[in-house]
């Protein structure tokens, strides 16, 4: 170790060391991915009219939201649409306590646009407008390597690499997070509206995984990248294939399960009355994130509580969807604690 180094670490520079052994980053969790605005149908609807509210959202961007309302020091980057959504996501992200600074603003593409619908149960569907929008059109020379290189763990998605060049730049800020040291999480969120096609999408979302330390994939999601129709099969066909730390599976009002080196564990979901599941799944993996990286700093040595991690960060998905929207609804930490009981 140089010289510096060595007094930097006995002085106690940067903080500290980091879970992982390198010295203690200025963020938590970084991440980079898709803005957008959800609009979800209004509470009152007059016949023959449409009418709908909007809530900033967008995969990675919940899963800071919840993050950061749980105590973790986040920074979003994205390429942001200089309009009336625009400015509403931007300052949603700062009064999440969400650093912006690797936001780049533009008026040349204008903000992408998300319509969802809800049935009975809450669950939805997607109408996406997205044609180079702002946050597709994301170039590599605009990617901050301040963030990247200052990250603990960075997070990434699947949306931002259905269209170019974000996708060209989504992996090449992966790749720089991972040469940095920051432990590495991927969401392979399917839409399958927004590829040309499932093989495309199967192709480029299993490109991700050759990066990821952690993982979180829906219960159908799973069955689309494994082809096993058997869950605890298709987990252990990916983990194997990737050599994943941890392996998340969210399966809505069935609980969810993860896979890590000891095996399976699996936790039941809350009952709650949910009215609106969007950014639900987030929820969990903002949470999910927050217990890994509570573990790493409070228990090095230790192995970690996976079922708490997982009745922890299922608490988290189910006060979500008690509530509309997605980044609104999120709790804070006292609230899943609450659900999910004390560690």
């Amino acid at each position: 170790m140089p010289i510096v180094q060595r007094i930097q670490q006995v002085a106690g520079v940067n903080g500290g060391w980091s879970g992982d052994g390198g010295y203690m980053k200025k963020y938590d969790i970084v991440a980079i991915g898709e803005n957008l605005i959800d609009f979800a149908p209004a509470k009152e609807q007059e016949l023959g009219k449409l009418a709908f509210s909007g809530s900033p959202g967008g995969a990675p961007a919940n899963v800071l939201a919840c993050a950061s309302k749980l105590g973790l020091k986040t920074a979003f980057i994205s390429k942001l649409g200089m309009d009336v959504f625009g400015a509403l996501f931007k300052q949603t992200m700062v009064d999440a306590g969400i650093d912006i600074s690797g936001l780049v603003e533009t008026d040349k593409y204008p903000s992408t646009l998300a319509f969802v619908s809800l049935d009975e149960s809450g669950d939805r569907s997607f109408s996406f407008y997205r044609n180079e929008t702002a946050e597709c059109m994301i170039m590599m020379d605009e990617l901050p390597s301040g963030l990247l290189s200052e990250a603990k763990l960075f997070h990434f998605g699947s949306v931002s690499m259905t269209a170019e060049p974000a996708r060209t730049t989504t992996l090449q800020a992966v790749k720089q997070a991972k040469e940095s040291g920051a432990v590495i999480a991927y969401d392979p969120n399917l839409r399958e509206l927004l590829w040309s096609s499932l093989e495309e999408a199967k192709a480029v979302m299993t490109e991700g995984l050759q990066y990821a330390d952690l993982v979180k994939l829906s219960d159908n999601e799973l069955v689309f990248l494994s082809g096993e129709s058997d869950l605890e099969a298709g987990m252990r066909l990916l983990f194997e294939r990737h050599s994943f730390r941890y392996l998340a599976v969210t399966m809505g009002a069935r609980g969810s399960m993860c896979m890590d080196g000891g095996g399976v564990s699996y936790q039941p979901a809350f009952e709650v009355k949910a009215v609106d599941t969007t950014g639900a799944g987030d929820a969990f993996w903002g949470a999910f994130l927050y217990q890994y990286l509570h573990n790493e700093l409070d228990r090095k040595g230790e192995k970690k509580d996976v079922p708490y991690m997982l009745r922890f960060s299922n608490a988290a998905g189910a006060l979500t969807a008690m509530g509309y929207g997605a980044i609104p609804s999120m709790p804070v930490l006292d609230e899943v604690c609450g659900l999910a009981g004390k560690e």
